[in-house]
């Protein structure tokens, strides 16, 4: 029984000690396992911290390239700016100077406009003295000349002076006609005209002299046998019937056909 009893204890205390052994080895695993979870987190805390660093290192340098980038994109509005203000100014400018050279231009037509008006009113002056210059066609008792138009004025005013009644004004006139035109086309009726106007101032000296000269220079004027008729009629008139009896009966064989010759022979008939 004693032996029983000591293999008894003896199994016991070997169950005791491999209980204890178990404890014990249970305990040593329980302490491994603590021991790895805490290596694993603070692994997992370095591992943290160093994302965290290089997140925070991330941000530093996107923070330096962004504040960089903003710096550069600053000036560059800043420069963008000063040339906006800059071409705004020459904007400016050029829109004073077209306004300046708009207002030049529209001198410049203005000034244009007013040479132009000036041109057409020195030519319309030109063209008029020119025209008053020209030689104008007309026709002297039937033949046709060409004469300036201020001798044909000259010559116009003359007749009216005569055609008034005022032969004195009529004989100063047709005397500075012949002086003043003396190869005109008219100079043959100016002397005809000029002894009709002698002899309306009953001035028959000069009358008969200015007829004479006016047969004696034409002849063939048709006008011929009218100045010996009023040639005779001047010497009538100063008292030479024997001169007037000469002169009629030199119209009548000279222009026997014509109608002074036959108004002669009715007047020779009255010279006593």
């Amino acid at each position: 029984m004693d032996h029983l009893r000591s293999a008894r204890g003896g199994r016991l205390m070997a169950a005791s000690r491999a209980l204890a052994v178990g404890c014990a080895l249970l305990v040593a695993g329980a302490a491994h396992a603590g021991l790895f979870d805490d290596d694993e987190a603070r692994k997992a805390i370095v591992d943290l911290r160093t994302r965290l660093s290089a997140v925070e290192e991330a941000g530093k340098a996107r923070t330096t390239e962004l504040t960089a980038t903003n710096a550069a994109l600053t000036e560059q509005i800043t420069a963008l700016r000063r040339s906006l203000l800059d071409l705004n100014t020459q904007l400016e400018a050029m829109r004073t100077d077209m306004a300046k050279l708009r207002g030049n231009d529209e001198q410049m037509l203005r000034d244009l406009s007013e040479v132009q008006r000036r041109q057409k009113d020195v030519g319309s002056a030109l063209e008029d003295r020119l025209r008053k210059l020209e030689p104008v066609k007309v026709s002297i008792e039937g033949r046709e000349a060409l004469v300036d138009p201020e001798e044909k004025r000259a010559y116009d005013d003359a007749l009216a002076a005569i055609r008034g009644g005022d032969f004195d004004k009529s004989v100063s006139m047709l005397g500075s006609f012949q002086r003043r035109y003396p190869g005109s086309a008219y100079s043959d009726m100016s002397r005809f005209w000029l002894g009709n106007a002698l002899y309306g101032k009953r001035d028959y000296k000069e009358a008969i002299t200015a007829f004479r000269g006016f047969v004696a220079g034409a002849p063939d004027h048709p006008r011929a046998p009218e100045a010996l008729l009023a040639l005779a009629n001047s010497q009538a008139e100063m008292k030479d019937p024997s001169g007037a009896r000469r002169t009629i009966q030199e119209l009548m064989k000279a222009y026997p056909q014509s109608e002074a010759a036959q108004a002669g022979k009715e007047r020779l008939a009255s010279i006593r």
